[in-house]
């Protein structure tokens, strides 16, 4: 065992702990010198404590060819957080610490949680040392044990409208099968009543798959626009189709807007919506309605602060969808759901997202929760579908109730 330290004498603490590893057998190389980096090359276990988590993004020039010195094929523990990535999220330094294991103490923290310095930490271990979290966590998560306490399970005296109504705006003439996922997915997570209301060809579809739902305008709890939804189409009904949707935007009711609906989006809209796009769909919505060219790489690199800006310029809550989802609210922590396997990157997912989240917000769940609690369905519903292997949207969209049923009778409660 050796360490390599900067300066032992800066306080005594640090003086302490430097005679204490001495006293334990380490072997302790002047960072300066020579036998330090040959040391960091020559380790197959590195344990990193450079910065803690009072440091800012990068790693101190000091010990920036300590970090150069580590052998590609050494496992690294970080000790709090990864030195040099941002503790409270943000892009990763790419020549700071990249970690294999993290261990923090009292609770985890943004960097660890947050796309994407969660990829610097690798696998992470919190250990408990008797001391609360100080005030509100700036970034939370749902787990499968919160689903019985949230989701909206009917009661004996429920019917199909108390249980809420979902309008469902979705597919055209070029994307006929976003409307069967979003509504496949609508009912099998129990939503009180579905009204579709499409252009023919998806119409037909819907009416063949998707008996349950009714067609054309009627009351409704909230609205779910936008899978397969092409704005600057001409076709038979989507005129009409359109026509419907931006009176749900002008309406006072919830929304979610997803695809092709996010190209409606003008500015702030005063009743409870919901964004929810991928990276090149945020981008996009940010170009047109921030007044400066984003990229996907730029969405990518620092996600929350996007989210955050699209939340500023329309005072939507925002689900950026990707590896791990994020729910980025007007105000308080950020939700993360990072359970879903890789296998549910595949088309269709986000309409089948679509019409599981529109469910919740039909019957009463604010935004946030509807987003975050649809999220982890949604990820648990691809495990149950997939086996562990690869899974076809359609496959989780009819999984979503077996599912729910696992995850209730599971619950402690």
């Amino acid at each position: 065992v050796a360490a390599v330290v900067h300066d032992t004498t800066a306080v005594p603490a640090q003086q302490e702990a430097a005679e204490a590893a001495a006293a334990a057998g380490a072997q302790l190389h002047a960072g300066d010198g020579p036998e330090a980096l040959a040391t960091i090359s020559a380790a197959h276990v590195v344990l990193d404590g450079i910065t803690g988590l009072g440091g800012r993004p990068g790693v101190p020039l000091f010990a920036r060819h300590w970090v150069d010195a580590i052998y590609p094929g050494a496992y690294v523990i970080a000790v709090d957080a990864p030195s040099g990535q941002p503790v409270d999220g943000g892009p990763v330094v790419p020549d700071a610490v990249f970690a294999d294991e993290t261990v923090t103490f009292v609770a985890p923290k943004p960097v660890h949680l947050l796309p994407p310095t969660e990829s610097t930490t690798g696998l992470l271990t919190v250990i408990d040392i008797g001391v609360r979290a100080p005030g509100e966590p700036a970034v939370t998560s749902l787990d499968p044990d919160d689903v019985a306490a949230l989701w909206p399970v009917p009661q004996r005296g429920d019917d199909k409208y108390s249980r809420g109504v979902l309008g469902l705006v979705a597919g055209g003439e070029s994307y006929t099968g976003a409307a069967v996922l979003s509504a496949t997915a609508a009912v099998t997570a129990g939503v009180g009543m579905l009204r579709y209301v499409g252009t023919p060809e998806p119409e037909a579809l819907v009416r063949a798959s998707v008996p349950e739902a009714t067609h054309g305008l009627g009351r409704v709890q909230a609205w779910a626009i936008g899978p397969g939804l092409d704005v600057a189409s001409r076709a038979k009904g989507a005129k009409a189709q359109l026509d419907v949707a931006r009176e749900a935007l002008d309406s006072d009711l919830p929304v979610l807007l997803d695809a092709g609906g996010l190209d409606l989006v003008t500015g702030v809209r005063d009743a409870p919506t919901l964004l929810t796009p991928h990276a090149g769909e945020a981008a996009r919505l940010l170009s047109r309605l921030g007044g400066g060219e984003v990229e996907r790489a730029d969405v990518e690199a620092d996600p929350v602060t996007h989210a955050r800006r699209i939340g500023e310029l329309t005072g939507a809550t925002v689900l950026l969808k990707g590896a791990s989802t994020l729910v980025v609210p007007p105000s308080g922590p950020v939700l993360v759901q990072s359970s879903a396997p890789a296998w549910l990157a595949t088309a269709g997912s986000g309409d089948v997202l679509t019409g599981l989240v529109g469910t919740l917000l039909a019957a009463g769940l604010d935004p946030a929760t509807a987003g975050a609690l649809g999220a982890l369905v949604h990820g648990e519903a691809a495990h149950d579908a997939s086996g562990g292997g690869p899974v076809r949207a359609l496959a989780v969209a009819e999984e979503i109730g077996r599912t729910l049923a696992r995850l209730l009778a599971a619950s402690p409660g």
